[in-house]
């Protein structure tokens, strides 16, 4: 019997580079070894109080990105959060059971008083519970997650043993980190700073349905140094940035020039990195193409998504019709 894996993401529109070789990859591998839940987390997005139109072009466009990417929906259940309502049964149930003083300590809830103090409301309270939901609606054996996630995680395998205990079951299991080793690859931001990713600004990253001239511009633009001064000397951290991210989008032999052009100090930085935009362009033609057309065709999506919460709909009704059982009702 196959292993259950579930992953999520927000709805906050294109995927970009990093998500893409820091798990979506890995993701289209494991649809034919585990059993795959992968859904768009439409409810965990309203903590910021997104508009009704963005709330549903960025679902849309998070869908579409799912699918060029390559996961495939005949070979995982792939779901939009909110078309399952047994989530909220068993963030409700789950709720009960969790308690204000280790809600309070949660890391990320501290970080989110300290930065949006006037926004504090109870969905973010309430955040990790909602994901243990999420987790244990389809009693997930596994669930990648980063490294700001695992407090999450742990609390999932805390809430699963509280009901066990609590309800004299062994119904729940207690999930487990994914862990994809050299599998995964850390995908630098253009800044020279830290990880690619959206919370550091939309100029740091690059997305797989980004038009060429935007993808230009913001590699144009990314940091540098002025150059070495020595012959095989250390990259700094900037550099080794840019490198990284030759790595992935060129071939061995253009990553193997620039690094001969930097050992021997006739490094061009604006040669890097027009190649490396027209690479990174290349690279995320196909996607970009294909986002494009699944966006125009909505009764494809609409088919996809329809069909993604009919499968995780049936796997999450026995879970709470086992819950409701064990509690009582």
């Amino acid at each position: 019997m196959k292993k259950t894996v579930l992953s999520g993401i927000r709805p906050t529109g294109d995927l970009h580079l990093g998500n893409y070789f820091g798990a979506l990859k890995n993701f289209v591998r494991m649809q034919d070894d585990y059993d795959c839940y992968f859904f768009i987390a439409d409810y965990h997005s309203l903590t910021t109080h997104p508009t009704p139109d963005h709330l549903r072009f960025n679902t849309r466009r998070v869908l579409a990105n799912y699918l060029a990417a390559g996961l495939d929906p005949k070979k995982c259940t792939l779901y939009i959060q909110s078309d399952v309502p047994q989530v909220t049964e068993l963030y409700l149930f789950l709720n009960m059971n969790a308690y204000l003083g280790e809600l309070e300590r949660v890391t990320s809830f501290k970080d989110k008083v300290r930065l949006q103090p006037q926004n504090i409301n109870a969905g973010l309270l309430t955040y990790p519970t909602l994901m243990a939901a999420d987790i244990l609606l389809h009693n997930a054996d596994f669930v990648p997650v980063g490294k700001d996630q695992e407090q999450h995680l742990e609390m999932a395998r805390t809430y699963a043993k509280r009901f066990n205990t609590l309800y004299k079951t062994t119904f729940f299991k207690e999930p487990q980190a994914f862990n994809f080793g050299e599998n995964l690859v850390k995908i630098p931001g253009l800044d020279g700073n830290g990880k690619m990713g959206k919370s550091e600004g939309v100029s740091n990253a690059i997305f797989l349905g980004e038009a060429s001239d935007s993808i230009r511009k913001k590699v144009m633009r990314a940091v540098t140094d002025s150059g070495p001064t020595s012959p095989n000397q250390e990259q700094p951290e900037v550099i080794k940035n840019l490198f990284q991210l030759l790595s992935v989008v060129s071939t061995p032999d253009t990553v193997a020039h620039f690094n001969e052009a930097y050992n021997n100090c006739t490094i061009r930085y604006g040669d890097l990195k027009k190649q490396l935009a027209e690479d990174m362009i290349a690279f995320t033609e196909p996607f970009r193409q294909r986002i494009s057309d699944l966006l125009a065709d909505e009764h494809a999506l609409d088919t996809v998504a329809a069909e993604g919460a009919e499968k995780a709909r049936a796997s999450a009704q026995k879970t709470i019709d086992a819950v409701r059982s064990l509690i009582g009702f």
